[in-house]
């Protein structure tokens, strides 16, 4: 085999960018299904038509097509990446142990929802052994760990107006909303709502600072112009928040995600107001992730709507 042949062999990740684009027909699709930013994968498209010599797709304001070299192309990339995975199952069935995915995840998340996500994701996969390494922190670390490649995979909450890092690749995994709820002996209780004027007048339990619940909260009173009083105690975590909430008989902010009918906490909505927010997946390039770390993103995002009373069990 001469020497230019062997330097003019394609990486494997800009061929599966080449036929994404060619099967969805558009390049924002295909970054969105290999989780890898528009213009990262616009790049490993230019890469192999750089080699090729050739343009090997068309864009238009309809999307993209192949070329007559981009059709010659197609089946064959198509065929590599075949064994390409079979090459890299066999590689991780050799191992002695499975490498660990490694997800980072916010309290919330981390304490409501992934025990049973998890249990599901390792039966599905049991013959396969997947171990799971979970890191729990609040949603601004999480996304720092999965920038910094120190976790594969994040699940992490978005306030209001805020983005993820323009590093990472994010999908929706849940919509939330952080509520006022109140013990059950609180005069709060027997009420379906409370005016503005009352929220903003009264101490309550809130996360620490730095939890995003927190950050949805001040946000949204910040786009209105207003201020919350004075927390009545801030704690580090949700359930130490619930639990502060229920010894001094107060109302606490807290993600509906939460709260469940063992917590003897109302939610209690306030008029005019809403704290939206949402949970995201984030990856920082799944071209880079290995085959455990991949099978998991795919399991969470799979479920991420499955069942609404994930977003709202109360």
């Amino acid at each position: 085999m001469s020497s230019s042949s062997t330097n003019n062999i394609p990486e494997i990740g800009d061929l599966r960018a080449f036929c994404a684009a060619v099967d969805l027909g558009s390049i924002s699709r295909a970054g969105r299904r290999l989780y890898i930013s528009q213009p990262a994968l616009s790049k490993r498209i230019r890469n192999l038509e750089r080699m090729a010599g050739t343009e090997l797709l068309v864009r238009t304001p309809a999307g993209v097509r192949s070329t007559a070299a981009g059709q010659r192309l197609y089946p064959e990339a198509r065929r590599m990446l075949v064994h390409a995975e079979l090459v890299g199952e066999l590689l991780d069935q050799l191992q002695p142990r499975s490498m660990p995915a490694r997800l980072a995840a916010s309290h919330t998340i981390t304490e409501y929802l992934l025990a049973d996500l998890l249990r599901e994701f390792q039966s599905s996969a049991s013959r396969e052994h997947l171990a799971v390494e979970v890191i729990s922190a609040n949603s601004s670390v999480v996304r720092s760990l999965v920038r910094d490649g120190h976790a594969d995979i994040g699940l992490c909450a978005l306030a209001p107006g805020q983005s993820a890092d323009e590093r990472l690749v994010a999908d929706l995994f849940c919509e939330d909303e952080v509520v006022v709820a109140v013990p059950t002996a609180h005069p709060w209780a027997r009420r379906s709502s409370i005016s503005l004027k009352e929220f903003l007048s009264t101490p309550m339990v809130m996360r620490d600072p730095a939890a995003n619940s927190r950050a949805t909260v001040e946000a949204t009173l910040a786009a209105r112009e207003l201020n919350a009083a004075r927390p009545i105690s801030e704690v580090g975590s949700t359930a130490a928040a619930k639990s502060a909430a229920r010894e001094r008989g107060a109302p606490v902010l807290t993600s509906s995600l939460s709260l469940t009918p063992g917590d003897l906490l109302q939610v209690v909505a306030v008029e005019g107001l809403e704290f939206k927010r949402q949970f995201v997946l984030l990856i920082a390039d799944r071209q880079d992730l290995h085959r455990p770390a991949r099978l998991l993103a795919e399991f969470l995002l799979s479920h991420a709507h499955r069942d609404q009373t994930l977003i709202h069990p109360h």
